[in-house]
């Protein structure tokens, strides 16, 4: 099995998973590379899987589809109207003989939902970067602390497949916050050589997070709550 990251709008991230010969498709915010990757590899698209309902991880999925049309679509409630197949929170999938654990991730979006292949992989979307975790529209910070909390519970190598290159900005910001955190630093410098080489950051694994995301190492809801407001800020 092979997981390619697919550059996409400004700094999205789509994920492609191959295997013998087919492809599940996770958060398509545009078509294009998506397409040309099935045609270069002559993948069969088996499933497009979604997070959660923003377009920037959506917008690809009709165009995706006008090509594949027979593709199921595997999205929480708040994509709906383009899911084939609705997920809640404790769902299990089979998709390419691979099992995707679903459990609620809210907080970013009221509906977000992340995916666990095989104990293995996470595809997380917006509610976990490397070094950071998404942005709280919903202002629902109880929510979004719950599913950081969970993603803790998990092995610590797990691979993390975040939906945007966040990774430079969120050390940035967690070495002003901690400056002689060794660290942040150490990672942070690595983190500069690979965007200076044009090299994704990701994926991270849950152990790398618990040493460099302050997110994760928040002990109380208003520490929290607190850390990601000045993240807003930052």
């Amino acid at each position: 099995m092979t997981i390619h990251p697919i550059n996409a709008l400004s700094d999205n991230y789509i994920w492609v998973i191959e295997e013998n010969d087919e492809a599940i498709v996770v958060d398509p915010g545009e078509a294009e590379g998506v397409l040309k990757l099935l045609e270069d590899k002559q993948l069969y698209l088996n499933a497009i899987i979604l997070t959660h309902g923003h377009e920037d991880h959506t917008a690809g999925v009709n165009r995706i589809l006008a090509c594949f049309p027979e593709t199921p679509v595997y999205g929480p409630e708040e994509t709906a109207d383009l899911n084939t197949e609705t997920l809640k929170g404790e769902d299990t999938v089979e998709l390419l003989g691979q099992d995707f654990d679903v459990f609620v991730t809210a907080g970013h979006t009221h509906g977000h939902i992340s995916l666990l292949m095989n104990n293995d992989a996470l595809f997380c979307g917006d509610a976990l970067f490397s070094g950071g975790c998404g942005r709280v529209f919903t202002q629902d910070y109880q929510a979004q602390f719950a599913a950081i909390e969970k993603f803790k519970e998990l092995d610590d190598d797990v691979k993390v497949y975040a939906g945007h290159e966040y990774t430079e900005k969120n050390l940035n910001f967690a070495h002003t916050i901690e400056p002689d955190n060794a660290v942040i630093s150490e990672a942070l410098e690595k983190v500069e050589r690979l965007r200076k080489e044009g090299r994704p950051t990701l994926p991270s694994t849950i152990g790398r997070e618990k040493d460099i995301n302050l997110f994760l190492q928040a002990e109380t809801l208003k520490a929290f709550k607190e850390l990601r407001q000045a993240r807003d800020d930052f």
